[in-house]
């Protein structure tokens, strides 16, 4: 039996788009820190991309 579940790749785009602005603000305000956010930016991008 297949277990098929849809899920909204929108609210990912819209999760990347939000770490994205994130680390833009980091970059300017906190360059030190912009690290912090990678994890949440390409989660979110390969999630929204479905590749995983």
């Amino acid at each position: 039996m297949e277990n098929t579940q849809t899920v909204s790749r929108g609210m990912y785009w819209i999760l990347f788009l939000v770490a994205f602005v994130a680390l833009v603000l980091l970059l300017m305000y906190a360059s030190n820190w912009f690290w912090a956010d990678l994890p949440f930016l390409f989660t979110f991008l390969v999630k929204a991309m479905d590749v995983i």
